[in-house]
C-alpha cells in the first residue's frame, strides 16, 4: 500500500523504529497496541560515508520524516529503537576497528545510540540489524505468546547474521557480541566435497557458518571450486563478484551450478541450527536475508533443505518450526521498534 492509505494516525503514545543501513535509513512508529502506522517501506540517505555526524543528523531526518508522515506528534514518541550493522557493543558503541559501513576512523569507537540519543532528547536503544530482524520474525510469528517463547535466526546477506531470542528478548552477551552466528564453526563433513579446500571467512576462521552462507563466501570460496566445475557455463566468462550477485537468478531457474552453491549454503546454516538446537532447544528457527527475496519456490526450496539438514530429536522435530523472516525489508526498523516498546513496557 503506497501514500496515505498506508498512514494511520496514532490513537495512543508510539514508539520509532530506525534501521541505519550503508545506503539508506529506514523508519517505522509502533503503537502502544502493537500497531505499526505504516506497512511500507520509508527510506531516506543514511550518509554514513561522511562520517558520524552527518549520519546522526540523517537519522534525525528519518525520525522527523516519519512523525510528519504519520502525523505522530512529538509529545506522543516515549523512545526509539535504532538498529545498525555491528560489529558494535550491546549499547551501541561502533567496534574500534570500525566495519564495512563505518570504516572511517571516525566512526571506531563511535557511540552512535548515545549521539542520537542526545540529538533527539529522547531514550533510545540498540540493536544490530541482524538482532533486530530476529526480534521482529519471532515477535511476528509468536505474537502474544512471544515473550514465553524461543527463536534463532540466521540472516544471510553480505556476510551471516543472527539472533537468538529467548522469552521474548534479545540475547547480547556480556560484551554485545551473542548472536553472533555467522563465525560459530561448524563440522564441514557432509557440507562440503571430499577435494573441496576449506573456506576461509574475513574473520580469520576457518570453516565457519559465514565463510558459505554469505554473498562474501559465494564469491570467495564457493564459486571458485564450482566454477572450473562447469567451464561452459555463462557465469565463468564474468568477474567473480558479478558472477555471485547473479547467481541467486540462476538458483531460482534450477540451474545446476547454482544449486549445488546453494545447496552447500543451506547444509551449512543446517548444521548451525544442528548447533543451536543442541545449546537453546528453540521454538522456530528463522532464515532471512538475500534468498528470502527470491522467488517463492527456490526460497521454499532453501528453507526445505536447510529444514533436511537440522538434525533434531524426535521431540525437538515435534515442537519446533521454521519458517522465513517477513517483511525483510523492513525488519530491522521493525524489530527496533519492538525493542523500544519492550524497554517502555518494563519501566
Amino acid at each position: 500500500m503506497d501514500g496515505l492509505d498506508a498512514v494511520r494516525t496514532p490513537s495512543s503514545w508510539v514508539v520509532v523504529g530506525l534501521d541505519n543501513g550503508g545506503t539508506c535509513n529506514n523508519a517505522t512508529v509502533l503503537d502502544a497496541t502493537g500497531r505499526y502506522l505504516v506497512d511500507r517501506l520509508v527510506e531516506n540517505p543514511s550518509r554514513v560515508q561522511d562520517g558520524p555526524e552527518s549520519a546522526v543528523e540523517s537519522l534525525a531526518q528519518a525520525f522527523e520524516d516519519i512523525l510528519e508522515l504519520t502525523r505522530t506528534p512529538l509529545s506522543l514518541v516515549r523512545a526509539v529503537g535504532l538498529d545498525t550493522p555491528g560489529p558494535a557493543s550491546a549499547d551501541g558503541v561502533i567496534s574500534s576497528k570500525g566495519s564495512t559501513n563505518f570504516s572511517q576512523v571516525s566512526w571506531h569507537g563511535f557511540d552512535i545510540r548515545g549521539a542520537l540519543e542526545a540529538r533527539l532528547g529522547l531514550p533510545v536503544v540498540y540493536l544490530n540489524d541482524a538482532n533486530a530482524a530476529a526480534l521482529f520474525a519471532h515477535n511476528r510469528h509468536f505474537g502474544t505468546d512471544s515473550a514465553n517463547r524461543s527463536s534463532v535466526a540466521a540472516i544471510v546477506g553480505t556476510g551471516l547474521g543472527g539472533g537468538v531470542v529467548v522469552d521474548g528478548k534479545v540475547v547480547s552477551g556480556a560484551a554485545g557480541m551473542a548472536g553472533e552466528l555467522g563465525h560459530v564453526q561448524i563440522p564441514l563433513h557432509g557440507v562440503l566435497e571430499d577435494d573441496q579446500p576449506l573456506p576461509l571467512c574475513n574473520c580469520g576462521f576457518t570453516g565457519d557458518v559465514e565463510s558459505i552462507a554469505s554473498l562474501t563466501g559465494i564469491k570467495k570460496n564457493l564459486l571458485p571450486y564450482w566454477l572450473p566445475r562447469f567451464p561452459d557455463h555463462p557465469l565463468a566468462a564474468e568477474p567473480i563478484d558479478r558472477a555471485a550477485k547473479l547467481l541467486r537468478g540462476y538458483g531460482e531457474k534450477e540451474d545446476p551450478l547454482a544449486l549445488a552453491v546453494f545447496g552447500q549454503q543451506a547444509k551449512a546454516i543446517g548444521s548451525l541450527f544442528t548447533i543451536a538446537a543442541n545449546f537453546t532447544d528453540p521454538d522456530a528457527y528463522f532464515l532471512g536475508g538475500g534468498v528470502v527475496e527470491a522467488a517463492p519456490h527456490f526460497r521454499q526450496w532453501f528453507l526445505n533443505t536447510v529444514r533436511e539438514h537440522t538434525q533434531l530429536r524426535r521431540e525437538q522435530q515435534a515442537a519446533a518450526a521454521f519458517a522465513l523472516v517477513p517483511d525483510l525489508d523492513m525488519a530491522g526498523a521493525r524489530g527496533a521498534a519492538v525493542a523500544a516498546l519492550d524497554s517502555v513496557a518494563v519501566v
